[in-house]
């Protein structure tokens, strides 16, 4: 079963901390996908992924992730497409608008293998993710 919890929380910026619980894969990634997009569609646009409760995703998951890094990027407009290129290149561009928080090791490393965190923060301590939005 997979569940979501949301916590909004206002520093710098107004944050949704969106904590998932469960494993993510082909069978329930469009749960994920629809709680994502209703967030957006209320007006998120400062998001922290909680994966603490994430037992396993599978490429489905990482797409919906994916995905919502591309519609926080062009809700923001911060960077154009060959500037994002280049500074992902150079390992100058991180995401303002999405960070990611307690992952397993296990998650962590299909993360890394598909390099996400070259374009996403991805966080340890959840506190520190929330303080790094500005």
């Amino acid at each position: 079963m997979l569940e979501f919890y949301t916590q909004k929380i206002n520093t710098h910026v107004p944050i949704s901390v969106i904590r998932i619980v469960g494993g993510i894969d082909s069978s329930n990634f469009n749960l994920f996908q629809e709680y994502i997009d209703s967030h957006l569609k209320e007006g998120a646009t400062y998001i922290l992924l909680d994966f603490e409760g994430v037992s396993h995703i599978s490429s489905a998951g990482l797409r919906v992730v994916h995905n919502l890094f591309n519609k926080l990027r062009a809700l923001h407009k911060d960077v154009n497409d060959d500037e994002l290129r280049k500074k992902m290149s150079m390992g100058e561009y991180k995401s303002p608008f999405l960070k990611i928080t307690s992952l397993a090791p296990n998650i962590s490393e299909i993360f890394n293998i598909g390099g996400f965190d070259i374009y996403i923060e991805i966080f340890s301590d959840k506190t520190a993710a929330i303080n790094s939005f500005r």
